[in-house]
């Protein structure tokens, strides 16, 4: 079928070679943000439009994005990693303080996401968060993060030549959600100031 074709790695791999392809471009959704997929253009030699396979894997892994980017003195919001110690991970998240967000380490989507606002719901909603992240995902790691009210939900577009230059193009206002999925997508952004629009271009650039 036309959708399965999409997703037939050494298909498409095959037919890029076979035609003498030098590039594939994704496009979105089906396997363009897939690090297995990128990984075999890179063996076959064939570039791929975007990031590298080790950048789409570090990414897609919420812990060890935040971990790089905070590492390198990058803003985030405070949090406790369920990696860092599991037997502690509880008490580390009520230390956070509420409300709080429970997210599963390799989510997307909104999937498995667990909003808590008080201390007698904690354990119960890590444990349905857990059992969730291991059937969307295959993965029931977790981290927490303060959960932020009526937040607004940016996000920056950005192009690297794979030489180490960046450049952004501007922000998008994402923050017409239904149930943590966008529904519009605006730009530029009607809530930023130029200040914050340019420290928040800034910070998205630094991290690529």
């Amino acid at each position: 079928t036309p959708v399965a074709a999409y997703l037939d790695i050494a298909q498409i791999v095959d037919v890029a070679q076979r035609i003498g392809a030098d590039a594939v471009h994704p496009g979105y959704g089906f396997l363009s943000e897939n690090a297995a997929f990128v990984a075999a253009l890179e063996k076959a030699g064939v570039t791929f439009v975007g990031p590298t396979s080790e950048v789409i894997d570090l990414m897609g892994d919420k812990v060890r994005a935040r971990a790089f980017v905070e590492e390198r003195g990058f803003p985030v919001a405070p949090s406790a990693i369920e990696d860092d110690d599991p037997a502690t991970f509880v008490e580390r998240a009520r230390a956070v303080g509420y409300p709080l967000l429970i997210k599963p380490s390799a989510g997307g989507g909104g999937k498995g996401m667990r909003v808590v606002r008080e201390d007698s719901t904690l354990e119960a909603e890590i444990d349905t968060a857990r059992r969730e992240g291991e059937r969307y995902f295959g993965d029931g790691r977790l981290f927490v993060e303060r959960y932020i009210e009526r937040p607004r939900h940016i996000e920056v577009q950005v192009m690297g030549d794979g030489q180490g230059n960046v450049v952004h193009f501007w922000e998008r206002e994402c923050s017409i959600q239904r149930r943590f999925q966008k529904i519009i997508e605006e730009t530029p952004s009607p809530a930023l100031t130029p200040k914050q629009r340019d420290e928040i271009c800034e910070t998205a650039a630094g991290i690529a």
